[in-house]
């Protein structure tokens, strides 16, 4: 029966645009989109071709600043001129013939065309370039020809309830529409707002990155809200239903709220900022480049990142090498021979080590001190500042150790090594 009906119907419509495609006004709208496609088309090329900034391009001259957006408007002259004289003939085929609506439909497609060529031409952005072609023009294209409102009201229609809350089709879209475009400016908006925050020189570092972060937290929060709002859930009817989430989440994602709290701890109380160079409690060190809110990141100097999570640094005990002062004390031994004049060692070996252009007399001159009588020769140790961490490209021991070996040669200053005296009673070796 269903498909009786459904025959009559498409019988019934097929008869009506056969009646209409046979029809005089049928003919005369359908000449009256050809003329004013005809006359766009000619004029677009017309003025392509006397206008001299759409026919040159930009050329130095008068009103230079304003030449390049009138050359670009040269893809938007026949469009442009369509709707124009499409407009023109929906006046003339109804005073005419009483009837437009095919003329009418061809210049709804025409400003499709229109809004189309304009956004590939002027919108550059990726993401508003597909938004706008993806859901501005398929809008666009519902309101001119007048199905806007069905649509909406039909997606509105398939809908999910459960108590008090209602979740539609269009309550979907809306929020899938709304939200890609909140998440895109929250997302060029804290990245504006925390490289406003971050070259504040007014504040220090780890002050910047507090205000940085809670910036970026007030953000996402409002975004999240706005959107409840959008999608027009009532947050009262999610109260309950969120506690349980919560105590849920509590349990289940512990961790991760542990590292969210670490993380809001560590930019509070300022033990660590970025740019310190941090040692943990198993060895491992490097410079602290990110502060996230739930892991941070450690460079190291052979090119690795490692990613500790925040609670490492609350419940570990690390070291902060450069928290207050960049300038660090390292220390170097080496071993002179038993028969050296001892008490001319630690000033020759100073003064070499002063001429290190990255060696500091300040807070401390360097120092060499005999630090014990060893089994092949007698131990020194050199004690220095550098400014940084002695390792990576900041890398100043090795260069220390060749000046130490160079200065002991040109003394005639011996390095002794372990030596065995061999005595042969018989057959037997004794050492």
């Amino acid at each position: 029966m269903d498909i009786e009906i459904f025959r009559d119907e498409a019988l019934k419509l097929f008869e009506t645009i056969a009646n209409w495609a046979v029809s005089p006004q049928f003919y005369a709208q359908a000449a009256a989109i050809v003329v004013a496609l005809a006359l766009a088309s000619f004029s677009s090329l017309f003025l392509t071709k006397r206008v001299v900034g759409l026919r040159d391009g930009p050329q130095p001259g008068p009103l230079f600043t304003l030449r390049p957006g009138l050359y670009s408007l040269k893809g938007l002259l026949f469009p442009l001129c369509s709707v124009m004289l499409l407009a023109i003939a929906i006046q003339v085929t109804l005073t005419t013939v009483n009837q437009a609506w095919l003329v009418r439909i061809a210049q709804s497609l025409s400003v499709v065309v229109l809004l189309y060529t304009a956004i590939q031409q002027f919108i550059e952005n990726p993401f508003v370039n597909n938004l706008c072609r993806w859901v501005g023009i398929p809008v666009a294209t519902l309101h001119v020809f007048g199905w806007l409102d069905d649509t909406t009201q039909f997606l509105d229609g398939i809908a999910l309830e459960v108590g008090n809350i209602r979740v539609s089709a269009y309550a979907l879209v809306r929020v899938a529409i709304f939200g890609s475009v909140l998440f895109w400016l929250g997302r060029i908006s804290n990245k504006a707002g925390q490289h406003a925050i971050r070259n504040r020189s007014s504040f220090d570092i780890r002050t910047r990155e507090v205000f940085a972060k809670l910036f970026e937290m007030v953000l996402y929060a409002a975004i999240f809200f706005l959107l409840l709002q959008i999608i027009g859930l009532d947050l009262t009817a999610l109260a309950v239903f969120g506690g349980a989430l919560g105590v849920g989440l509590g349990f289940g994602l512990q961790q991760i709220a542990s590292n969210f709290i670490s993380g809001l701890i560590i930019l509070l109380d300022r033990s660590i900022a970025v740019g310190d160079y941090i040692e943990l409690e198993d060895g491992k060190t490097g410079i602290l480049r990110e502060l996230n809110m739930r892991s941070s990141s450690l460079e190291t100097f052979d090119g690795k990142t490692i990613v500790v999570p925040n609670e490492k640094f609350i419940t570990t005990a690390f070291t902060n090498w450069t928290r207050q002062d960049s300038r660090q004390r390292y220390e170097l031994e080496f071993t002179v021979a038993y028969n050296t004049d001892i008490r001319k060692v630690p000033a020759t070996i100073i003064d070499a080590i002063r001429r290190h252009p990255q060696v500091l007399d300040e807070p401390e001159q360097p120092d060499c001190k005999i630090r014990e009588f060893g089994d092949s020769g007698i131990v020194f140790g050199i004690e220095y500042w550098i400014d940084g961490i002695d390792d990576g490209k900041n890398r100043v021991g090795a260069d220390l150790l060749m000046t130490i070996w160079e200065t002991l040669h040109e003394n005639n200053i011996e390095i002794p090594f372990p030596q065995r005296e061999v005595r042969i009673v018989g057959n037997q070796a004794l050492n």
